[in-house]
């Protein structure tokens, strides 16, 4: 039975702040909380817990900091609240006791080609000064060494003011910067296959063009046909030379087509503006696929990767130029820079040193300045962020952070701990969003939600000490120190993939055997090569499905049943029961609400204020047309249809008359994955981590493969629900299918068959097999940090059996 407690926290936890010291939440409605009332202490450390999809992401981001950010947002001026996003108030009646709000979400960085590690976190400013004071030979300011900075020199008309009047003055300017100017500071250059841009021997009105989203239907055909550099109507095989670079290399050239100005831009410079200016991982799939079809990337042969020109790699200290320095891995840049002692710049090699030192400390010394930073996981991006906050001078504000430990090693999250308590301990509130056990447990103060997820979630089951939870008997306080043992028996292999002298990344030529037909467990510190290894030498083999971290794509208009494909056989059913086109029951086509637009809901811009979603009133928020609905399937239309939960969507689509195999399957996996109480319409956007994680999950289990590889499948996930995926996992292997998990968790490691451990470090202190072999050896030998932490937690099992 959930209770809800106030007691004080346990003993040597910091007291709890009184009711003058609070923020105070009342009728919080977000997503779906039901008229939440908490109390949360200023300047402590809050955990929330509570299942996936309980609330707690509603309650501590779409609540607290998103109002929080909008109230900030307001103390601009109205000229620069019209550059920013219009931020709606939360549903909520009271909130109280707000601070500034920092966000370190998972969100993955900027997709920006120019964006590094180093940019991201101003170490590459720091020691562009640096090489500004220290550089021999001298070549110039800062910028000088900035790879997003080009060398320009030319003339211009100044006005100045001699003997009382203004005075124009022809004078040369000249801006030393040190981009490549090969690659424009990219680090590569690109080489663009022009079949895979047009069909030749079609016109641009027969639509010769491949491009996505190059259509002649809409403003590109009256551009194309208006411009007059070419004629539309000839095949491009008969174009002019003239002609054919208009088409593809014109620069930006000012047009009026029917008493309209425009812009006509080459094909490709404006495919190099808008889809080779990002990075290519964070694109659409259908345009990710076209740049790898049409476009070669090669290191940019006249600076050899670094994005810098000969100049500023020509300026050195202690024969280290700027590019070298970027390339280290941070922790040797760590030591480079301790062993500069320059009296000149001391107070600059102290903040240099004290960044640095960060990354080591937060377990990201592995990475180096100039790695791209839409690379970087969602983990890393999040640890990445955090450095930015880590020295910062400010206090009294409220960081607030979801799920930290994402893809930390045990060990590693032992130190988040000590840096989250340090931010606590210079005044600031610290509210996590967490399910690990470590983390909770250094909490002052835990509020956790639930009982279930969804609709039978978004209520405050329990809040006060860590010791309340544990005796609280909500799902949470029960499963808190849940240990997996390790199992008696193993499975036997079936065959072995071989890998034979991998050397991605941080890999040492490594040989390894992993085992086919079992459950096989990649370990190992973050940075050790666990994803260098399958990535580079297991993914793309014929057979093997992937199942990575990469964020899911989708607007507010995708949901489960698209994502999932679900929609298509639900649509083609509706039709066919009916005899009308399917296209009827797509709310993004013809069966869409006019009102609305199949929104759902109208969304009205107030200028300078925040912009309002209200329930469309001609569908009432169904979407669809009144005449659609009318069309029924099994009894249903189909705004009821998406309206059920996965659970009751998966007995409907099984039996009777609205039998739908092909529905059903899908059903049964978000089932299988722990998404029963989504709703199939559900928008993709108010969707947790863990929620989208699992959806990713269970789309791809659907793919024919015979090995499976799973990217920490644990992420987001309850401790409840941990037991639930290595039943999932079971099932896999003992259909037939060899499972290959990359995972930190113990209860993971602890069910494995077969255990590859890489270490012993980071970086170019990994990448080697450290030990292979059963769960029960690796605790038996504990000759690897992984087989130290494991140990420990089996044997708290023997501990807590022992008790029992």
């Amino acid at each position: 039975m959930s209770t809800t407690s106030k007691t004080a926290t346990p003993s040597g936890k910091i007291p709890i702040a009184d009711s003058h010291d609070l923020i105070r939440v009342q009728g919080a409605r977000a997503n779906n909380l039901k008229d939440v009332n908490v109390e949360i202490p200023k300047r402590r450390l809050t955990v929330f817990t509570g299942v996936s999809g309980s609330g707690k992401s509603s309650l501590v981001f779409g609540t607290i900091a998103a109002e929080s950010q909008r109230m900030i947002n307001e103390t601009y001026s109205t000229f620069v609240q019209g550059f920013m996003p219009t931020l709606a108030r939360p549903d909520v009646d009271v909130l109280d006791g707000l601070t500034t709000a920092i966000i370190v979400d998972q969100e993955r960085m900027g997709a920006n080609a120019r964006s590094t590690v180093g940019t991201a976190t101003d170490a590459n400013a720091l020691l562009r000064i640096l090489f500004s004071r220290l550089g021999q030979p001298h070549i110039g300011s800062p910028q000088a060494y900035s790879f997003n900075v080009a060398s320009i020199s030319g003339a211009g008309a100044v006005s100045i003011e001699r003997g009382g009047q203004t005075v124009k003055e022809r004078r040369s300017f000249s801006i030393t910067g040190g981009m490549c100017a090969r690659c424009e500071g990219r680090g590569s250059v690109t080489d663009i296959d022009l079949t895979a841009l047009y069909d030749d021997t079609k016109s641009l009105n027969d639509g010769a063009l491949t491009i996505p989203g190059y259509s002649m239907d809409g403003w590109f055909g009256r551009i194309f046909n208006g411009c007059g550099f070419f004629d539309p109507n000839k095949p491009i095989a008969e174009f002019t030379k003239k002609e054919l670079g208009d088409l593809l290399h014109r620069e930006p050239t000012k047009i009026k087509i029917e008493g309209i100005n425009l812009t006509y831009e080459g094909l490709i410079p404006k495919i190099q503006k808008s889809m080779l200016s990002k990075d290519v991982d964070s694109l659409q799939p259908h345009i990710r696929a076209f740049v790898e079809r049409a476009v070669t990337f090669t290191v940019c042969p006249d600076c050899d990767g670094t994005r810098l020109s000969a100049g500023a790699r020509s300026s050195k200290i202690n024969d280290i130029s700027i590019a070298d320095a970027c390339a280290m891995q941070i922790s040797d840049l760590a030591d480079w820079a301790r062993e500069l002692a320059e009296p000149s710049v001391a107070p600059l090699l102290v903040s240099l040193q004290h960044l640095l030192n960060s990354f080591v400390e937060i377990g990201l010394g592995y990475l180096s300045l100039d790695r791209s930073s839409g690379t970087l996981s969602g983990g890393e991006s999040q640890r990445t962020k955090m450095i930015r906050h880590l020295g910062s001078s400010l206090t009294d504000v409220t960081y607030v952070f979801d799920e930290p430990t994402i893809g930390l090693h045990p060990h590693d999250i032992q130190r988040m701990n000590t840096l989250l308590v340090q931010l606590r301990d210079k005044g600031n509130t610290v509210l996590v969003v967490e399910h690990k056990p470590e983390m909770i447990m250094i909490a002052d103060h835990v509020i956790d939600l639930g009982p279930g997820a969804g609709t039978d979630g978004g209520t405050i089951v329990f809040e006060g000490s860590l010791a309340g939870l544990r005796s609280s008997g909500t799902l949470t306080g029960r499963h808190l120190d849940d240990r997996a043992a390790v199992k008696p028996t193993v499975r036997t292999p079936s065959g072995v993939l071989q890998v034979r002298g991998a050397d991605a990344h941080n890999l040492q030529s490594v040989d390894v055997d992993i085992p086919l037909g079992v459950l096989a467990v990649l370990t190992g510190v973050a940075g050790s090569g666990k994803s260098s290894l399958i990535q580079g030498s297991v993914s793309g083999r014929g057979g093997v499905v992937t199942v990575d971290q990469g964020a899911i794509k989708g607007s507010r208009r995708s949901n489960p049943a698209t994502y999932t494909g679900m929609l298509e056989p639900i649509r083609k059913a509706f039709a066919k029961a009916n005899g009308v086109k399917p296209a009827l029951f797509s709310s993004n086509s013809e069966g869409a609400c006019p009102n609305c637009n199949g929104a759902g809901v109208i969304y009205t811009d107030l200028g300078m204020m925040a912009g309002v979603a209200i329930p469309c009133e001609v569908c009432e928020g169904k979407r669809f047309q009144a005449s659609v609905l009318e069309y029924r399937f099994g009894g249903r239309d189909i705004s009821e249809v998406l309206a059920m939960s996965v659970t009751e969507a998966n007995e409907f689509f099984g039996v009777g008359e609205a039998r739908t195999p092909a529905v059903h399957a899908i059903l049964g996996r978000l089932a299988d994955v722990g998404l029963g109480y989504l709703s199939l319409g559900q928008p993709l956007p108010t969707l947790s981590g863990g929620e989208r994680q699992r959806l990713k999950l269970a789309t791809n289990m659907a793919e024919k493969g015979d090995v499976y590889i799973l990217d920490e499948p644990t992420a987001g996930l309850h401790l409840a629900d941990v037991q639930n995926l290595l039943g999932l996992l079971d099932r896999l292997v003992d259909s037939g299918k060899s499972v290959i998990v990359i995972e930190h968790h113990q209860a993971v490691m602890a069910h494995a068959d077969w255990i590859i451990d890489l270490g012993p470090g980071a970086g170019h202190d990994g990448g080697q097999i450290v030990f292979e072999g059963t769960p029960a050896d690796l605790v038996s030998a504990r000759s690897t940090l992984t087989g130290e932490h494991l140990a420990a937690y089996v044997g708290a099992v023997a501990v807590v059996r022992t008790c029992a």
